[in-house]
């Protein structure tokens, strides 16, 4: 047992009470608990009048290329082919290894990425580099050899880009067991009590990851989605430990704004509509498949086109499951999500990181992109998330992002489809509105109350909210010094 002594809970008014812990739930609220009646013998954590919170749920994330990303040189601020390899270059370490570095972004660039441009700094020692999308690898002529890439410009997209960063990332199991845990351990400490992990990767790694920091929801991707039904696997069911559990199986309908894969209803400026990974009549049968024997879906789709074959399917098979980003909507689409109960899974941070690109490569469909007010208006269910690495493991980002467009000088961006606060809240709390009696006892505890800490300060002010403390089944898994 434990009580949470003195804590402030915005669901009643901020009065200052106290909250009793037991069995991984939430027992007891009120004032005085700690010191009279059957809790005063509980042990206790004195909060000194921290804000309560629903712990937040990041509802997509990359967590073995975030693990690995955290360690790979940034190029994320390169405006040029030229400008990341310079960047490589001056954060490479010594010796004859592979450079691996993440996050360029060539959407805006004068010249696409090739390989000879990280020839020249380079020459015989292999560079790969994952773009910040993960949609996309470029590499050095020395990586092309070393992992068999025949292609003359050393840029592969979609489908062979995520099969070779999932080979050239693989490292020792220990290794990457730790580097899982260090990443789950710093998203503790931004309040986070779950995640979806939507790695792809078989899920039997997870069976040996018993007591990571947070809750992990473990996605099924369809390379191995027979061998998981084969092994009577459902989502919900436990794979280590109590924080462990089989998550959605995931289907990739199409690629990204970032590499112009998106499937769009318009023409990109550069030609073609996008890739359609799944055609729709596979599609539903695939989703038929997992739903039929207990898994749950969770369906990538980011241009409009997309969207609109991942809704058909949907209300061909009748079942429920997320629709991952729904970056691009059509606004006869936009009130299907409410009506089918897909729930719309997106990431704040990209509508302010893709403003430009947007402009650029959607010049004609910029008014569907990134539509979160229209969504929520429509009574879509929504939940927020990262897609780290693709952006920043951080809700507090995410939660921004969603109520202010903007990360520099500029004001912000369609300010119209900014969500109200306690949606957003909401959302990235994994639905949660508040801590209530019988509620599981995944919390946060926080400085300041965040509706107020935005109101006064801003969304800058709001991104760097301190959590005081952090618990996962009312196990502390966080605590500020």
């Amino acid at each position: 047992m434990l009580v949470l002594h003195d804590v402030r809970r915005p669901a009643l008014g901020g009065d200052v009470v106290d909250v009793a812990l037991a069995d991984g739930r939430v027992v007891a609220i009120g004032a005085g608990l700690a010191r009279t009646g059957p809790w005063s013998a509980a042990e206790r954590l004195d909060a000194h009048g921290a804000v309560l919170l629903p712990g937040f749920v990041d509802s997509h994330v990359h967590l073995t290329q975030w693990a690995a990303a955290r360690r790979r040189v940034d190029v994320l601020s390169a405006r040029s082919a030229a400008e990341a390899a310079a960047l490589l270059q001056a954060g490479a370490g010594p010796g004859e290894d592979l450079v691996v570095g993440h996050g360029y972004r060539d959407a805006l660039w004068d010249s696409p990425p090739h390989r000879g441009v990280l020839d020249a700094r380079f020459g015989e020692r292999p560079v790969l580099v994952v773009s910040a999308d993960l949609h996309a690898v470029w590499l050095n002529s020395a990586a092309a050899r070393r992992f068999g890439v025949q292609d003359p410009t050393g840029v592969l997209v979609e489908a062979p880009a995520m099969e070779l960063m999932t080979r050239a990332g693989t490292v020792d199991d220990a290794v990457q067991d730790r580097w899982i845990a260090e990443a789950t351990t710093a998203s503790a400490a931004r309040g986070v009590t779950g995640l979806v992990d939507l790695e792809y990767a078989p899920v039997d790694a997870w069976t040996r990851r018993a007591e990571p920091a947070v809750r992990i929801a473990a996605g099924v991707w369809p390379d191995w989605l027979e061998e998981t039904i084969a092994a009577g696997r459902r989502t919900g069911d436990v794979l280590a430990g109590d924080r462990v559990r089989v998550g959605p199986v995931k289907f990739v309908v199409d690629g990204s704004l970032g590499t112009r894969t998106a499937f769009c209803h318009e023409e990109y400026p550069t030609g073609g509509h996008g890739i359609l990974r799944i055609p729709p009549a596979e599609l539903e049968a695939s989703l038929r498949r997992a739903t039929a024997n207990g898994l749950h879906v969770a369906v990538h789709a980011i241009g409009d086109d997309a969207v609109r074959v991942t809704l058909d399917a949907f209300a061909a098979v009748g079942c429920r499951g997320s629709l991952e980003h729904a970056q691009q909507v059509h606004p006869d689409d936009v009130p299907r999500f409410a009506r089918l109960g897909v729930v719309a899974s997106v990431q704040p941070r990209h509508a302010v990181d893709d403003r430009d690109a947007v402009h650029v490569h959607w010049p004609e469909g910029a008014d569907r992109a990134y539509r979160f007010a229209d969504l929520h208006a429509a009574g879509a269910e929504l939940r927020l998330g990262s897609d780290a690495p693709v952006a920043p493991l951080d809700p507090w980002d995410a939660l921004a992002s969603a109520v202010h467009r903007t990360v520099d000088d500029r004001d912000p961006w369609h300010p119209d489809q900014h969500l109200p606060f306690d949606v957003a809240l909401t959302a990235a709390c994994g639905g949660r509105r508040g801590v209530f009696v019988g509620d599981a006892a995944d919390l946060a505890l926080v400085a300041d109350d965040p509706a107020r800490t935005f109101a006064a300060g801003g969304a800058e002010a709001l991104r760097r909210n301190e959590v005081v403390a952090t618990l996962v089944g009312g196990v502390v898994t966080h605590r500020a010094g």
